[in-house]
């Protein structure tokens, strides 16, 4: 097999691989991505709660707070641009123990320091007013988070890359990954490809790709949410979240944009990726809701889909942040391995590509 040479390859074709592919195509990179099934965005883009976050969760001075910022704003603007289907509905986070009130308080000062803006106190009446079905102490109202049809936006990234000449490989899967020189040799089932410019955007693969290359780079963990939809009329017209839990965002509430309810996500630490889907945990998942929803019908509760989490640290840690190593982490000129990029990684995706187009111009 003669080996093709190509100027850009990206790996993933996911919301950020494609955002990537775009943001190096648009700067005159002729880029070639590949994407192991036969779908654009088919695992862990197309398994979330399609949310548009305003960032205020994300540790000071981490690149998940940056970027869900500055990608907040970018992505706005695109959808808008491109009259992609998206709603600006904003959410509340509700406090429903006295005990959870200075969380509360430190989610407000946290937004301000990641230049979220404020986040309104809502007392009992307010919370009420704003959300009717809901039981709650108090709250915050978060304006800018919204919704946002996935698919679409990542049909309209596709539609870019392709208009400024870069093309897509379905069921591409690839095998192996090795350095030739200052070039990089990327190999799979049906082609061997020679680039100097790499983008390692595998999601739940990115880590064991990353360690090909670069014995330094951490382990992939996964962690399984399942979602349940809500039939019948939507009780709430907005956004609604618990108290933050380990390893996620505790079971909320998330409105698409034909207006359907869905409860979710939970987390269950997996060996490996599977999206089975176990409905036993039907009576959890009621007892959470009805802490801040206690109208809650558990049999209106239908076992929607599963999404799995691409972490980088292992349950026992914090969370990791988004990891985007270029040169200066791992010594390989054009060689970009984004690892970890979980939520809020569709609302970051705009922002994880400029900075990667960046480092890249510098590299190769």
């Amino acid at each position: 097999m003669s080996a093709e040479v190509v100027d850009a390859v990206v790996i993933g074709a996911g919301v950020v691989g494609l955002a990537c592919a775009r943001a190096l195509a648009l700067r005159g990179r002729e880029v070639l991505v590949l994407e192991r099934h036969g779908l654009i965005g088919s695992e862990t883009s197309a398994r979330n709660s399609e949310v548009i976050h305003a960032g205020i969760y994300y540790p000071t001075g981490s690149l998940k707070a940056a970027l869900c910022v500055e990608g907040k704003a970018l992505l706005y603007a695109y959808l808008t641009e491109r009259a992609i289907p998206h709603r600006r509905c904003g959410k509340i986070i509700v406090a429903t123990a006295p005990s959870q009130f200075d969380t509360l308080r430190a989610y407000q000062a946290q937004a301000l320091r990641n230049g979220v803006g404020e986040l309104p106190w809502l007392d009992q009446a307010q919370v009420r007013a704003l959300e009717p079905a809901v039981e709650a102490l108090a709250g915050v109202h978060s304006p800018t988070t919204g919704i946002i049809d996935s698919h679409a936006y990542m049909l309209s990234l596709q539609s870019d890359l392709e208009a400024a000449g870069g093309v897509v490989a379905l069921q591409t899967t690839v095998r192996a990954l090795a350095r030739d020189g200052e070039q990089l040799r990327v190999l799979t089932d049906d082609l061997e490809l020679v680039t100097g410019c790499l983008v390692n955007a595998g999601g739940l693969g990115a880590p064991a790709l990353a360690q090909q290359l670069d014995a330094a780079a951490p382990s992939g963990w996964y962690a399984r949410g399942r979602y349940y939809g809500y039939a019948g009329p939507a009780p709430f017209s907005r956004l609604v979240y618990p108290i933050a839990e380990a390893a996620g965002l505790g079971v909320h509430v998330t409105i698409d944009l034909a207006g359907q309810v869905r409860f979710g996500p939970d987390v269950e630490w997996i060996e490996e990726p599977d999206y089975t889907f176990d409905d036993s945990c039907r009576d959890d998942f009621a007892n959470a809701i009805a802490r801040y929803f206690p109208a809650v019908e558990r049999d209106r509760l239908l076992p929607g889909y599963t999404g799995v989490r691409p972490k980088i640290s292992p349950p026992t840690a914090p969370a990791a942040d988004f990891r985007i190593d270029t040169v200066d982490q791992h010594g390989i000129p054009g060689l970009v391995n984004l690892l970890g990029i979980e939520s809020p990684g569709l609302t970051s995706s705009l922002a994880i590509a400029s900075r990667v187009a960046d480092r890249l111009a510098l590299a190769c």
